[in-house]
């Protein structure tokens, strides 16, 4: 069944288990879930109710998602927190816990990492064969994914326009990734630097990170499917990867189920900070499709080679990237040159009084918007050359406001 624009929602959130003393990765995602499998063996996903519980890839990821697209994201951060709880009262004997964040600040993937050994196992070792999975850029990637149903090709046309200006200035609101193998990358969403080069193998796999200007279903698959299927089909003779799951752009269309999922925020401390962002998310693109700003058709204009240089600042300068492409700030109804921390502060004060926002959405979004995204504020709390200690007491701390849904100011 395929839902209208904005009639339903999916969100998806990973975390890393890890070590509840030294935060080192645990890889026991299969003993987790098999846990809560009915068979009581280690199923990639269990159904557990309105949440399920799920594993892709890496052995030390699990991931919280709706079961099925829900109507409101209303309430939806408390669903997950319970989750989380459960998550928490399962992992404790065995001396782990969850970490959140949206990459591991000390694991070294070329030692530590290991994929899911179970069902997908093809699949996975076909990933593995062509992309090597033991580098960051697969195995230390943690994010929230919002998914937005559309029927048919005009409202899919709208959607993705829509969501194609919104995909750059993600990172200034969720950045949360600073810091790799113990280090200050300088990027404040660092998780977005590997992920846009782990499939340079065959680039046509991610592209640009901001997908094509594809405003049918025939486009997409001409502009950005069909060269992806044929770029990897020397490698992957058989077909495994032959699928729409195979595209990493920052968005990707998945007609199956006719819905376009976001892929570029960074997960974030607690889930009342990931469903405020993702409300304010969906808001923005509403607001773009009912073209408030602009028309559908400008937006629909703007081409990957204007949107990629706002993409970088913003995956490296979070909230203080300066934007000055008057065509870009055109679609948002602005004329001049202003920081994507402003532009954000320009959506929320156009949403006005018939914002639909979720209530719990108020003050992780105004600590964000004052203080900046996690990562600037962990990048705060660790000092500028940070040792080891200093980085485990900041992320414990990150564990504890995930346990008991506090916001990390």
């Amino acid at each position: 069944m395929s839902f209208r624009l904005f009639e339903r929602f999916g969100i998806e959130l990973e975390y890393m288990i890890v070590d509840r003393e030294t935060l080192a990765v645990r890889p026991i995602a299969d003993r987790l879930l098999a846990s809560v499998s009915p068979s009581g063996d280690p199923e990639s996903e269990v159904d557990l109710g309105p949440i399920s519980w799920s594993n892709e890839l890496a052995a030390h990821v699990v991931e919280l998602k709706t079961t099925e697209p829900v109507a409101s994201l209303s309430g939806l951060a408390g669903q997950f927190q319970e989750h989380v709880g459960r998550m928490d009262a399962i992992l404790e004997p065995m001396g782990a816990c969850l970490l959140p964040t949206a990459m591991h600040p000390l694991m070294d993937p070329s030692t530590e990492a290991k994929l899911w050994p179970h069902d997908f196992g093809p699949i996975y070792q076909t990933f593995d064969r062509i992309f090597d999975c033991r580098g960051h850029g697969w195995s230390n990637l943690q994010s929230m994914h919002i998914n937005l149903p559309f029927s048919g090709d005009e409202e899919f046309a709208r959607l993705h326009a829509a969501i194609r200006l919104i995909l750059p200035i993600l990172p200034a609101l969720a950045a949360s990734s600073p810091i790799v193998e113990g280090r200050i990358t300088g990027l404040l969403d660092t998780r977005l630097e590997f992920y846009r080069h782990n499939c340079r193998r065959v680039p046509e796999v991610t592209g640009g990170v901001i997908p094509e200007p594809a405003f049918s279903r025939a486009e997409y698959d001409r502009m950005i499917l069909e060269p992806m299927y044929a770029a990897i089909a020397p490698l992957d003779p058989e077909g495994i990867l032959r699928d729409e799951w195979l595209n990493a752009r920052g968005a990707i269309a998945r007609f199956d189920r006719s819905a376009i999922e976001i892929r570029l925020l960074d997960v974030q401390e607690c889930p009342r900070a990931d469903l405020a962002i993702a409300s304010l998310v969906v808001e923005a693109v509403r607001t773009l499709v009912a073209e408030r700003w602009s028309s559908s058709e400008t937006q629909r204009s703007i081409p990957v080679d204007l949107l990629k240089p706002i993409f970088l600042d913003c995956l490296r300068n979070g909230d203080r990237a300066r934007i000055d492409q008057s065509a870009y700030l055109d679609c948002f109804g602005l004329g001049t040159t202003i920081d994507a921390r402003g532009l954000w502060q320009h959506v929320v004060t156009s949403l006005g009084d018939e914002s639909r926002l979720i209530s719990e959405a108020k003050a992780p979004l105004e600590l964000i918007l004052d203080r900046g995204p996690l990562a600037r504020r962990i990048v705060d709390a660790v000092g500028p050359e940070p040792d080891r200690p200093a980085i485990v007491r900041t992320y414990d701390t990150l564990g504890r406001c995930l346990i008991d849904d506090q916001l990390f100011r």
